[in-house]
C-alpha cells in the first residue's frame, strides 16, 4: 500500500494541516514553526472553563510558559501537572498523578487536557483523558520528533506494565495535534536519532519513494535541517493518517505501523524500560524484522541490508542486546499482535508494502542469533 492523505496549507506557507478523516472523530494535525505559543493554534476547540496541561520538568522549563499564555485566551483556569521524566515512569503511578490533579481542581467532563511533551507524556495524558469520568477531550502538543511523526497521531494511548509495553490502554482520539517544528531544535541529538526510527519505518511499509528521500536527506535530518524535518513530519503524518483512516482500532491494516516493534518492545522490556529509547529499540527491531522478511523469502536480502544500512547511518543501534532467544520469544508472545500464543510479525512483502505474518520459532531464533551483540 502506498498511503497518502491530503494536506492543505494555511495562511502561512510554513503552516500545514494534515487531516485525519475519522468522521465525527476526525481532526487536524497542525505542522509548522512557532505554533505552540500562538493562541490561534487552539482556536475553535470546545469551550471549557478549565484546562490541565500534562508535562514533565524538562519540557516545562522550555515550553510551559508560552503554552500557558496561549491557553489563557481560551480557558479561565489553566492547571499544570508535571510527571517524572522518562519511559520508566510511563506507569500507573504517573497516571494517578494526573487523576489526582483533575480531582483536586474539581475538573469536569468539559475540562480539556493538553499533553505537552514526547510520547510518554502523550500516551499517559491520552489514557487519563480516555478514562477520567469515562472520557474527556484532549489535545496533543508533541515536542519530540518521535511524538510528532508517530505517537501523537492516531489515538493509541496507554501505560506500560513490567511484563509488556503499552499493554494497558485505550483508543482515544485527540481533538487536535499541534506539532511545532521549532521544539525540535532543543532536542538532544540522541532524541532526534530516536525519532528518525519512526520516520524510516514508513518507507518500507507504505512508501518506497519516501525511503529513497530519507536515504538521500539523512545527513540533513540528523543535523536538524528545518526544511528536511518539516517534510519528514508532514509525509509521516500523511501516511499514518491514511492508515488510521482505514483501520482506526488496529483490527487489520493498522498493525503494519508496528514494523520493528515486536522485536523492539521485547528489547525495551527485557532491558528495563528506559535503558534504550523507544526509537532505538524500534530501529534495531526494524533491522531484525527486515532480516526475518528476507528469511521468509518475501524480499531480496539486499533490500533488508539496505534498511539495516539506513538505520545504522541514522545513528541507531543495529545490534540487539543478548537477552537469550528464549527470553526474546517469551516477551514477544506478550505482544498485542500475538494470537493463541503464536507470535505475529510485521514483515515487508515488497518495497513499500507490509503485512502481518507468523514465523517459525526456529527462524526467529536464527534472526536473534544473527543480530544479538
Amino acid at each position: 500500500m502506498t498511503a497518502s492523505a491530503s494536506a492543505s496549507a494555511s495562511a502561512s506557507p510554513s503552516h500545514v494541516k494534515v487531516h485525519i478523516p475519522l468522521g465525527p472523530s476526525g481532526y487536524d494535525i497542525h505542522i509548522g514553526s512557532g505554533l505552540l505559543g500562538q493562541a490561534s493554534s487552539y482556536a475553535g476547540l470546545p469551550p471549557s472553563a478549565a484546562a490541565l496541561i500534562v508535562t514533565n520538568p524538562t519540557v516545562a522549563a522550555l515550553y510551559l510558559p508560552p503554552l500557558r499564555e496561549a491557553l489563557a485566551a481560551h480557558h479561565r483556569e489553566v492547571h499544570v501537572v508535571e510527571l517524572p521524566d522518562g519511559e520508566a515512569f510511563k506507569d500507573a503511578a504517573s497516571l494517578n498523578l494526573i487523576f489526582d490533579a483533575l480531582l483536586r481542581h474539581g475538573c469536569d467532563r468539559r475540562t480539556l487536557l493538553y499533553a505537552l511533551g514526547g510520547g510518554v507524556v502523550g500516551d499517559i495524558a491520552g489514557f487519563a483523558a480516555a478514562t477520567y469520568m469515562r472520557g474527556i477531550s484532549f489535545v496533543q502538543v508533541p515536542t519530540t520528533l518521535l511524538a510528532q511523526v508517530d505517537s501523537s497521531v492516531g489515538g493509541k494511548t496507554g501505560i506500560n506494565h513490567p511484563l509488556g509495553k503499552n499493554m494497558i490502554g485505550a483508543f482515544h482520539q485527540p481533538l487536535r495535534v499541534v506539532a511545532d517544528l521549532a521544539t525540535l531544535a532543543t532536542l538532544a541529538p540522541r532524541e532526534v536519532t530516536a525519532g528518525l526510527a519512526e520516520v524510516i519505518k514508513y518507507g518500507p511499509i507504505a512508501d518506497a519513494a519516501f525511503l529513497d528521500w530519507i536515504d538521500a536527506r539523512l545527513s540533513d535530518l540528523r543535523a536538524g535541517d528545518l526544511a528536511a524535518l518539516a517534510h519528514a513530519v508532514q509525509r509521516s503524518c500523511e501516511i499514518k493518517a491514511a492508515v488510521v483512516a482505514e483501520d482506526e482500532r488496529e483490527s487489520g491494516l493498522r498493525a503494519i505501523l508496528n514494523f520493528g516493534h515486536t522485536f523492539g518492545h521485547a528489547i525495551e522490556a527485557g532491558l528495563g524500560f528506559g535503558a534504550w529509547l523507544h526509537g532505538e529499540a524500534v530501529g534495531c527491531g526494524m533491522v531484525m524484522a527486515a532480516d526475518l522478511s528476507a528469511r521468509l523469502g518475501l524480499i531480496d536480502p539486499a533490500y533488508a541490508a539496505r534498511i539495516a544500512q539506513i538505520v545504522q547511518r541514522a545513528g541507531l543501534p543495529v545490534k540487539a542486546p543478548a537477552l537469550g532467544a528464549d527470553r526474546y520469544l517469551e516477551l514477544m508472545r506478550l505482544d498485542k499482535k500475538s494470537q493463541a500464543g503464536q507470535i505475529r510479525f510485521v514483515v515487508i512483502t515488497e518495497p513499500g508494502r507490509a503485512a502481518v505474518r507468523e514465523a517459525p520459532d526456529a527462524l526467529v531464533r536464527d534472526v536473534i542469533a544473527a543480530h544479538c551483540a
